[in-house]
């Protein structure tokens, strides 16, 4: 019943991924190399734990 009221990890992730990945795009648009290359770093590490919730579960 109380697991309702859980926000779902996965769905916050794949949230957080794609913004990540929107903020990198806005950042090589705007010719911020660097800037992309941090946000799409940061992007890759939030789906490797992305992944990892997959196979666990």
């Amino acid at each position: 019943m109380f697991k309702l009221f859980k926000a779902d990890p996965q769905k916050k992730l794949q949230k957080a991924y794609e913004d990540k990945l929107s903020e990198a795009m806005k950042a090589q648009r705007n010719g911020d190399i660097r800037g992309y290359s941090a946000l799409q770093e940061e992007a890759e590490a939030i789906y490797a734990k992305l992944e990892n919730l997959n196979k666990t579960s």
